[in-house]
């Protein structure tokens, strides 16, 4: 089996420089997965928090699985991230350090089995992504000025 990525978080390489990326897994409950495979999740508003001993993914959305009804889960419910115990200090350390954070990048399942890579992240100012657009419509523009010429 390969790799198939569920859910992305657009907006992280926009608002963040990405620095160190890690894998986790994530605990999930019985109907969740199935959501997952099904691609019903969403990182739009999630973030990992780390309290020293534990990574957690909090505000991550798996919507409810229509057929297992009564027995469904939490859709917003914190998730515990399956990280060593030296990657988890790893992020603790940065974390602390002032304008660093870690936010979740994408979703994907390996193996039959779900995975989160996340990212130590750094905050962008304005005027970087103003920089970055202007250099992706210069990027697009001459694009189009080869592709008018042939």
């Amino acid at each position: 089996m390969g790799v198939k990525v569920v859910s992305t978080n657009r907006k992280a390489g926009f608002e963040y420089y990405l620095l160190d990326r890690f894998e986790a897994g994530i605990s999930l409950q019985g109907s969740e997965i199935k959501s997952i495979r099904a691609g019903q999740m969403s990182l739009a508003e999630a973030y990992v928090q780390v309290d020293g001993r534990d990574a957690w993914l909090v505000n991550a959305h798996i919507a409810p699985y229509d057929p297992a009804s009564r027995y469904n889960h939490d859709p917003l419910r914190p998730r515990r991230l399956l990280l060593h115990r030296k990657e988890i200090r790893q992020l603790w350390d940065q974390v602390r350090q002032k304008g660093v954070t870690i936010v979740p990048v994408k979703v994907y399942l390996k193996d039959g089995r779900a995975k989160l890579e996340i990212a130590i992240a750094k905050g962008k100012k304005l005027y970087d992504k103003r920089e970055e657009i202007a250099r992706r419509d210069q990027a697009r523009e001459a694009e189009r000025q080869i592709r008018g010429h042939e």
